[in-house]
């Protein structure tokens, strides 16, 4: 039905514009997937590191784990931080693992 002639194509010359036609939907939808995804997942995960670089005593903060307490103790050089979740109960929890700061708490007193 199709003539030989017909199946080959233009040629060379036009080879290069047929490689950039098939290359433009993959930059395309990289594009997109960066603005959708890619972007605010960085912004959220910057959010999440200044929210807990900024734990402070008296912080109400809840886990990863739905573990709702207020934090006791804090050191800036130390990955953790002390959280009472019930009168006279303290745990450790890991700076990473709180998920949301629920009501900030008092001022950190000058030394």
């Amino acid at each position: 039905m199709i003539t030989p002639a017909y199946a080959q194509g233009t040629g060379a010359a036009a080879s290069g514009t047929d490689v950039i036609l098939q290359v433009v939907p993959f930059v395309l939808i990289f594009v997109i997937m960066y603005f959708l995804i890619l972007r605010p997942q960085q912004r959220r995960a910057r959010q999440h590191q200044d929210m807990v670089k900024n734990v402070r005593r008296g912080d109400t903060v809840v886990t990863t784990g739905g573990i709702v307490g207020r934090v006791s103790k804090v050191t800036d050089e130390a990955s953790e931080i002390e959280v009472e979740i019930a009168e006279g109960v303290r745990v450790k929890v890991v700076r990473t693992m709180i998920a949301e700061v629920r009501a900030k708490g008092e001022p950190v007193k000058a030394a």
